[in-house]
């Protein structure tokens, strides 16, 4: 892995945090300042065709990166954008496999709110 690549999974490893591409290239320049946004988007790609990231995709709002790979819900605050994990029962997805009589292979759930420091604004 080479280090740039490396820099920017740390950053995303880092922390719960679901950030957008830009924001980790922030981050990135600060520790490595002759970084350049195209080599953060080409690793971001490669580390997600790799599988050693997670990449969610938002209506209408840059995509946000996760160091959770494995299928899970999110909360996203429709004011801020902020995004958080949520935890699921593992045994949630079983009625809709049983009532399609499939397997199911993956998902990809977003629940949506105005998060407690958006309704204090309010």
């Amino acid at each position: 892995m080479t280090r740039q690549r490396q820099l920017i999974y740390d950053i995303i490893m880092a922390e719960p945090e679901h950030r957008t591409a830009e924001e980790i290239y922030d981050l990135a320049r600060a520790q490595m300042p002759s970084l350049a946004r195209g080599t953060v988007y080409r690793n971001l790609g490669l580390l997600v065709g790799e599988g050693q990231i997670g990449k969610l995709e938002m209506p209408d709002a840059p995509a946000r990166y996760d160091r959770e790979r494995r299928p899970h819900p999110h909360l996203v605050c429709q004011k801020c954008g902020k995004v958080e994990d949520l935890t699921m029962p593992d045994d949630l997805l079983r009625p809709f496999a049983l009532s399609l009589g499939e397997d199911i292979t993956g998902y990809e759930l977003k629940l949506y709110h105005i998060c407690p420091a958006c309704r204090k604004r309010a």
